[in-house]
């Protein structure tokens, strides 16, 4: 039985209208995805659009539910019954029949159409909804009829507006099957399984909860296609129908591993995946990085994931497009016919994460491994920035461990990134970015970085790419692109360290150097056009030696940070340019400044006293077994690069280093922050960096020294101390001098004092009257440069400073406020001090009690 196209059909025989289901994208602002049937009415339902003749309609409508509030998707898979995509069967009536027709046509359609036995069918009702209850007596005995609260059985759309409630149809799966102590009926067990909700729209709820009858009401039902498949083929699980079979046994046969459900979870997600991924691109959805096309990349991953757990180690979710196209060729013919389009789109973002996964997945295991309860949320920032793993993947692999995240971390390291304006793939080197790399990489394989040992090379351009990354046979003169050359001395931003600039001598400046799976390409601005195939003079700029001072003086700092701080600061990200450096590295509290001194001077002794540099070439076996230090969670090839700086700094690193300590001249720790939670940066600079900085703070002290006319700054700067000291005195014993002699009068047996003084310190003036009289109203206003200084006090009365300081204020064109005994503040118009001291004398006389 077409059990969609038998309720279709049973429905428009009963008069309505059969609506084709709408795409997964809602044309509604509020909606990431259609994710119920009744979407497509919405407007209908609110009134935006006129009530469609005749006024019911029936749908089987594509819904998914991956993102925002309605989200199945960590379910998926692990469930009998949740899934991203599913279809929803509906029967609608806006504003023509009612309660009455809704239960007799879902009583009729499930018994006497869909064949269901009539003992096995339960109801539950809204425990207000003495209607219904009575309705269902007709088909049902009071037994198996239960009424719920609002929270089984109140539908509403929103916070406001229409809403009312429901009525569920359960289906007696058996105690034979379900027996736990959740297995009855209202329970959280499986045994009674939902299969059609019948919502009766007769209220809309205004903003102060009321609920107002609806002067037609309308219905609005919704069962699971795939949940009525599974009771009526006979099986306890949606997976185990027509409807998923087809792709699971696909899936078994790919990994050559037969599937058995207990053990089958990754099966049934790629099985529900790929049916929500096919849909989505069939509709137009794309693969990106926000937004329904970042939804659609999580699912498609999470599926690959699963499938990687499965053995799987090249593209296959584009296989199962066709499987599920074949499962709904009758219902849904655009599937076929946008195959080669579907196909395409799925096996390159595909491959674009199998590119990654295999790293992604070793750097996730070493992480767990080191990992009690909270995941590293930097490691996941990694795993997400250089290995394409969305947050929610890895969530869902801490999840089946029983281990928690560290989100604040990765939070941290995400909005790093947005500073910086660009994604930068820092552990593999890998740039962010689509074009034409897998043409290249079919066409030339991986290009050859040549510039450890030299700073030009002759070579030849293998392929440009304009702009936009499109492979291209030539570029102009003032245009920008990109070169791949067949080798190149130009180092590519990778492991942390700045790409090199330079030149193609007579063509182009070389701007930036990035990786790109693998390629090896340099951004360039020509002065002449250049095409594939011409040979060229590739020359790596100066800034290289400084680069490579800064990045081996970063080693070292590494190798301090162990022996002042201890093994437990471990690297945690770095930056190198020819500029500066930057270090960041696990460590539970800020740095002192003695132990800053000590890094510094450590440093600092191995430049001055060490004489070796060298890297080595060695297989990642020799390496490990070296002692030498490998950056965790990067990702290491058959054969790796040592360098030993001196005697105590030995680590994995494809970066460019001296060769001799001495070259990196001297060292100077600029600054020391923290950059998220456990994890602290060190700042520095050395060679030609450190001598430009330590002039610049010598050019500093020179201009103190000139300012306070003295050759020694210690001395100048005590010697300018003990003169401000001296002035102060002088001027606050000019003050009390020139202080007003004020004098209180007395309204209501309190001491009143509201007056303008031309000197003196007017909160110490407050101070004295309150200690001379012990009922006290007290204003003074002070002007000085054009602006006004007001300040009240209260004691043993009635009156509040700061409320009458608010009254009086606004009157010299201020505001201010402060404690029920003194308040202060300020204003801008000395003009209105003569009003404001009327002003003072009327709240008093009206508040004074």
């Amino acid at each position: 039985m077409d059990l969609r196209q038998t309720f279709l059909d049973y429905f428009a025989a009963k008069g309505h209208t059969i609506n084709p289901s709408v795409h997964l994208v809602p044309d509604d602002p509020s909606l990431l995805f259609v994710n119920a049937g009744m979407v497509a009415f919405k407007p209908v339902f609110t009134g935006e659009i006129p009530t469609p003749t005749p006024p019911r309609a029936t749908s089987s409508q594509l819904c998914l539910r991956a993102g925002g509030k309605h989200n199945d998707l960590d379910n998926v898979g692990y469930t009998a019954r949740h899934h991203t995509l599913f279809e929803m069967l509906g029967n609608f009536s806006f504003g023509d029949y009612f309660k009455t027709e809704a239960i007799d046509f879902a009583w009729e359609f499930v018994t006497e159409v869909v064949g269901l036995d009539k003992s096995r069918l339960w109801i539950s009702v809204h425990d207000s909804d003495d209607e219904a209850f009575e309705l269902w007596l007709k088909h049902v005995p009071a037994e198996r009829i239960k009424r719920m609260g609002d929270k089984d059985n109140f539908w509403q759309m929103g916070d406001t507006g229409p809403c009312g409630p429901c009525s569920e149809i359960h289906f007696d799966q058996g105690a034979d099957h379900f027996n736990s102590a959740e297995d009855y009926f209202g329970g959280d067990g499986d045994r009674f399984l939902e299969i059609w909700n019948l919502v009766f729209m007769q209220y809309n709820r205004t903003e102060d909860g009321t609920l107002h009858p609806l002067p037609k009401p309308s219905i609005d039902t919704g069962m699971g296609l795939e949940r009525i498949t599974a009771i009526k083929e006979g099986k306890f699980s949606n997976y185990d129908t027509s409807i998923f079979m087809p792709i699971i046994e696909s899936v078994a046969q790919m990994t050559g591993k037969p599937y058995v459900y207990d053990q089958g979870a990754s099966y049934r997600v790629i099985a529900d995946h790929s049916r929500a991924v096919t849909f989505l691109v069939s509709q137009g959805v794309t693969f990106d990085k926000e937004g329904r096309g970042y939804v659609l990349r999580r699912i498609l991953r999470r599926a690959v994931r699963h499938g990687y757990m499965l053995g799987l180690r090249e593209p296959f979710m584009y296989k199962l497009a066709q499987v599920v196209a074949d499962i709904n060729k009758a219902s849904y013919p655009y599937l076929q016919d946008k195959m080669a389009f579907i196909q395409e789109q799925i096996k390159l973002e595909e491959e674009r994460f199998f590119a990654t996964i295999e790293n992604g997945m070793k750097l996730f295991e070493e992480a767990l491994a080191d990992t009690k309860e909270i995941f590293d949320g930097a490691v996941a920032f990694k795993l997400y920035d250089t290995f394409g793993f969305p947050l929610d993947l890895t969530q869902d692999m801490l999840r089946e461990k029983g281990i928690g995240l560290d989100e604040a971390g990765f939070n941290a390291q995400m909005q790093e990134q947005r500073e910086r304006a660009k994604a930068a793939w820092k552990g593999s080197g890998d740039a962010a970015k689509d074009g034409d790399f897998k043409a290249a990489l079919e066409q030339f394989g991986e290009n050859s970085f040549v510039g450890y040992d030299r700073a030009e090379e002759r070579t030849k351009i293998l392929a440009l790419f304009d702009e936009n990354m499109r492979m291209t046979d030539a570029l102009a003169a003032g245009s920008t692109g990109w070169v791949m050359l067949e080798n190149t001395p130009f180092y590519a931003t990778s492991g942390g360290q700045k790409g090199d600039t330079g030149e193609l001598e007579g063509f182009a400046s070389v701007l930036q150097t990035e990786k790109f799976f693998g390629l090896n390409l340099s951004e360039i601005s020509l002065t002449k056009a250049l095409s594939t195939g011409t040979d060229v003079l590739a020359k790596v700029a100066q800034d290289r030696k400084e680069i490579a001072r800064h990045h081996s003086a970063t080693h070292l700092l590494h190798a301090a940070l162990g022996k002042v701080l201890g093994e437990s600061a471990q690297q945690a990200g770095s930056y190198v340019d020819a500029n500066r450096l930057r270090f960041d590295f696990s460590y539970p509290k800020a740095v002192s400044s003695e132990q800053l001194a000590e890094i510094e001077t450590w440093v600092n002794r191995q430049i001055a006293t060490q004489t070796h540099a060298a890297t080595k070439v060695m297989t990642l076996e020799e390496a490990q077994a070296s002692g030498a230090k490998a950056l965790f969670g990067e990702k290491y090839g058959e054969t790796v690069r040592v360098v030993t700086i001196g005697s105590d700094s030995v680590e994995f690193c494809g970066g460019t280093h001296v060769d001799n300590p001495g070259e990196i001249g001297s060292f100077i720790i600029t600054k020391e922050s923290g950059v998220s939670a456990g994890v602290r940066r060190i700042e520095a600079v050395c060679s030609q960096s450190a001598y430009r900085y330590t002039k610049a703070l010598q050019g500093e002290i020179d201009d103190a020294k000139e300012a306070l006319k003295s050759p020694h700054l210690a001395q100048g700067i005590a010697k300018l101390q003990e003169q401000v000291k001296a002035l102060k005195a002088e001027l606050k014993a000019a003050q009390a001098s020139a202080a007003t002699e004020i004098k209180a009068e007395a309204i209501g047996g309190v001491n009143v004092i509201v007056e303008e003084v031309k000197g003196g310190d007017i909160q110490k003036m407050i101070d004295d009257a309150k200690a001379k009289y012990e009922k006290l109203a007290i204003l003074l206003m002070q002007e000085n440069g054009g602006k006004v200084r007001i300040s009240t006090g209260s004691q043993g009365c009635s009156i509040h400073a700061g409320n009458w300081l608010k009254e009086v204020a606004e009157k010299i064109g201020g505001k201010g406020g402060g404690r029920p005994d003194f308040a202060s503040g300020g204003g801008t118009n000395p003009e209105g001090m003569g009003e404001a001291k009327v002003a003072a004398l009327a709240y008093l006389k009206a508040n004074l009690a």
